[in-house]
């Protein structure tokens, strides 16, 4: 991985510094502290540590463990294994000429999603179509409940696709404000789904087969339509030949034509 940049606290004393910033967004810091991660913010909450349990309880996907959390009001801590490799993103140029290794990678991280979205969605969240792994409403900017709606999470795929509809008209999406409804794609069960599967988020370890070491970045995690993992690892991105290698090795495909319109007023 890319030398990582020391706090600008610890950045006086650098031969005893053992913190890093491995990354800084709105909402959220992941800060590296020995054979440690602590990802921390107002945007940390408790699901994304009961979605790294959920699947170290019912697969073998590598993912981090989670060693302690806390949460208080609006501001939350998770302190997890740090997981050693280099970011897909930061390699993936290095295998320009080798098809054959891109193909197998992506074949790898597919294998990988059909492990995790065989785990079963607990009977106390039953009545409840789409919810994060610990139950709650999702945040995922085509759901995100609007501040007229409830914030519960939604009961069927029929309210699942009322809510992006009425996203699209709330942000003034009008191309589609009448074919939209019929473009958006239907399900009938909902699978456990990381909700952001990219390059970014699969660290490669060390090896001439380039073993996945581990999938980070749980904090979307939940249970979603069965074509969301794919609509998501299609959506824009400057990944674009990963994303080609994962349309060609992918198990199945959705038309996802009306996501995309949506994704284009939503984000």
């Amino acid at each position: 991985m890319p030398p990582p940049v020391p706090l600008p606290s610890e950045m006086s004393r650098p031969a005893r510094a053992t913190r890093w910033f491995l990354s800084r967004q709105s909402g959220g810091h992941v800060i590296r502290d020995g054979d440690f991660v602590e990802k921390t913010g107002d945007r940390v909450r408790p699901r994304e540590a009961v979605a790294l349990r959920l699947v170290q309880q019912h697969t073998s996907v590598p993912v981090p463990t989670v060693h302690s959390q806390s949460f208080a009001d609006d501001h939350g801590t998770i302190r997890m294994s740090y997981v050693d490799g280099d970011r897909l993103d930061k390699i993936w140029p290095d295998f320009e000429d080798c098809d054959e290794i891109k193909e197998d990678v992506c074949n790898r991280i597919w294998d990988l999603i059909y492990q995790f979205r065989t785990i079963p969605k607990p009977t106390e969240f039953a009545n409840s179509f789409q919810c994060a792994a610990d139950g709650t409403a999702s945040t995922d900017v085509l759901i995100k409940a609007l501040p007229t709606h409830s914030s519960d999470p939604l009961a069927s795929d029929a309210d699942l696709r009322q809510r992006i509809y009425e996203r699209y008209w709330e942000f003034n999406g009008r191309r589609y404000e009448k074919e939209l409804p019929d473009m958006l794609p239907r399900s009938d069960r909902t699978v456990f789904t990381h909700s952001d599967i990219a390059p970014r988020n699969i660290i490669i370890g060390e090896g001439g087969d380039c073993p996945i070491a581990g999938i980070v970045d749980w904090e979307d995690a939940g249970w979603y339509p069965e074509y969301w993992e794919y609509a998501n690892i299609m959506k824009p991105t400057g990944d674009t030949d990963w994303q080609k290698w994962m349309e060609r090795t992918a198990p199945e495909k959705w038309d996802i034509s009306g996501i995309a319109a949506a994704r284009r007023v939503l984000f």
